[in-house]
């Protein structure tokens, strides 16, 4: 079965031979990896990578105008960003490395490839800065509808671009989590980010592509919300933040397919081999055969070696 197969079979449910696999590496470990391997798509290769995450996504926000303005002692509030133009999403020479990264991945290789895509609440923190964000969401609810709403029909527009050119999934990164709740209340994420995500995931999932999600922390509280956005997979559902599992299997199932399960704050990285592997082989216990695939729960951290890189995925290779 090619990869993209498997995928899209487990993320709809439907029973597979095998679990797919997949890894956040490139960012901290890149030279690490090609120091031993080649290269990290050989690391990939060897260890039968079923998904390849595409970055590329032109910048939204014309940040030289930005932090001109900032050096002037201009505050960057909702009201001024609205009166600086968004970047033209529909330059395709900017998109030139993802269609190359397609081309690669799926064309050649036959991955589920899935596209870096901004979201409302992470991506504003550029230009606001996330303390002013923050206190803006209280201060300056209306007027951010408008600039969330704006962000929103941005990133359609650029989904729309890149699922022209063949990808299978447009994969949203908004972090709303903290440790141990969301780092806004339920009714403010409700008010302010959702109808955002709802009006982008209608106009997105007309066009027969999975959409994902990816936050981290605890995000229990949305959970219910995320069902009816329309999110086929959340990543990472973070065990260390009060996630459990018990309550993905009990409750959503049915509903979305997770990513993760290989936590890079509390089992990768660490040197502690035990731990890695009880930890690995219980979550295989408890979710094979689920609607989830194995991933690194975020960017596997530098501190991590490449011994236990190999250690961890040498065990998932025979667990799968």
């Amino acid at each position: 079965m090619k990869s993209y197969e498997l995928v899209s079979k487990t993320v709809r449910g439907e029973n597979s031979d095998r679990t797919p696999v997949y890894g956040w590496l490139e960012a901290n470990l890149k030279d690490e990896i090609a120091e031993v391997f080649g290269s990290v798509e050989n690391f990939e290769d060897k260890y039968e990578f079923d998904m390849a995450h595409i970055f590329g996504c032109p910048p939204p926000f014309k940040m030289d105008v930005i932090e001109n303005l900032k050096k002037q002692g201009i505050e960057i509030t909702p009201e001024v960003l609205l009166d600086i133009p968004l970047n033209d999403v529909n330059s395709m020479e900017k998109y030139d490395g993802i269609i190359s990264s397609l081309k690669h991945h799926r064309i050649d290789r036959e991955k589920f490839c899935y596209m870096q895509t901004p979201g409302i609440f992470e991506c504003l923190n550029e230009p606001f800065g996330i303390e002013n964000h923050l206190m803006y969401m209280a201060l300056y609810p209306n007027e951010l509808k408008d600039v969330y709403r704006r962000q929103a029909e941005w990133n359609i527009a650029f989904s729309e671009n890149v699922i022209e050119l063949k990808i299978d999934d447009i994969h949203i990164s908004d972090d709303w989590g903290a440790q141990n709740s969301m780092m806004f209340s339920y009714d403010m994420w409700k008010e302010l980010i959702y109808p955002s995500h709802k009006y982008m995931a209608e106009s997105i999932k007309k066009k027969g592509v999975f959409l994902s999600l990816h936050s981290d922390g605890n995000i229990a509280a949305a959970l219910d919300g995320i069902v009816d956005i329309g999110y086929d997979i959340v990543h990472p559902w973070q065990e260390t933040a009060g996630m459990t599992y018990d309550t993905y299997l009990k409750r959503y199932s049915d509903k979305f397919a997770i990513l993760g399960g290989v936590c890079i704050q509390s089992t990768l990285g660490f040197g502690d081999y035990k731990n890695l592997e009880s930890e690995i082989t219980r979550v295989f216990n408890t979710l094979k055969g689920e609607r989830w695939i194995c991933c690194t729960t975020h960017f596997v951290q530098e501190h991590c070696s490449i011994e236990e890189l190999v250690f961890a995925f040498d065990l998932i290779k025979t667990l799968r």
